[in-house]
């Protein structure tokens, strides 16, 4: 399997994020992030952290369990740094995994390893780093009032990490009842729809002619509420999330998306 693209991805969103980071002042790295108890430069940190955790670490070496012992150690070692020797330290640990990455061949990337996921393959990790990225990327973006990024291969990685969840979140989030089924429309910047029937379990279904719920929001919107990291209420306040058909059914949808955090 060529997983060249979750590369490429991890490298738009290293590139992206140091743009980002390269443009803040004081002030800006300390405004508290989406993530609870996070400030823009604490979600810094915790993503040196796991690619430090990462580092020099054999594909194969992880398939029963990652060392966040490293990662805490990192995150201890680079506590009572400036801002600015943070940022330096998160650039030379990006700069080792990019050489690490480049020189890994398909088949490291197919070997079994532990993910926050659960079991699966170093590859699939990956695929989860480019989801975590991209998602702690708008954690710093929304409330800085800076946004981008929102769409590319990257986002698209995102949403579909997303996707995969959606017969848990339809189904025990959400509770859709049996025989019932829900359209939920991304308007964009990632363009997406996708249809969900309860049939004894939620799961997806390639069409629906006559969904019982049609759920409409912008697909960065729908990441965050996935996500846990705004209030439904203000989405349903200013219009970012609409619903037609069961009207209690399409609001339940809206309030209840979140499926991680």
């Amino acid at each position: 399997m060529n997983h060249r693209p979750a590369v490429e991805q991890l490298n738009s969103c290293w590139a992206s994020l140091d743009e980002l980071f390269d443009s803040l002042d004081d002030e800006q790295w300390s405004t508290p992030s989406l993530c609870p108890d996070w400030t823009v430069r604490g979600v810094l940190v915790h993503l040196g952290a796991i690619e430090h955790m990462l580092s020099g670490e054999p594909p194969g070496s992880m398939s029963e369990a990652l060392p966040f012992d490293k990662a805490g150690e990192w995150m201890r070692e680079v506590a009572e740094l400036s801002d600015d020797d943070v940022l330096t330290r998160y650039r030379d640990v990006i700069a080792v995994r990019d050489e690490e990455l480049a020189a890994m061949s398909d088949d490291d990337f197919d070997l079994p390893c532990m993910t926050p996921v659960g079991p699966g393959t170093y590859g699939r990790f990956m695929d989860v780093r480019v989801f975590d990225f991209w998602v702690h990327e708008q954690d710093i973006r929304v409330p800085l009032g800076m946004p981008g990024h929102e769409t590319g291969p990257a986002a698209a990685t995102a949403i579909h990490e997303i996707e995969m969840s959606l017969g848990y979140i339809i189904g025990r989030k959400v509770g859709l009842p049996d025989g019932t089924s829900i359209t939920i429309d991304l308007t964009g910047p990632v363009d997406r729809v996708f249809h969900v029937v309860v049939d004894g379990r939620a799961g997806q279904v390639a069409a629906l002619e006559s969904p019982d719920v049609t759920l409409r929001t912008d697909s960065t919107t729908f990441a965050l509420l996935a996500c846990g990291r705004i209030d439904p209420q203000e989405s349903i306040d200013d219009g970012r999330v609409t619903w037609d058909g069961d009207a209690e059914w399409g609001e339940r949808a809206a309030r209840n998306l979140a499926f991680t955090m």
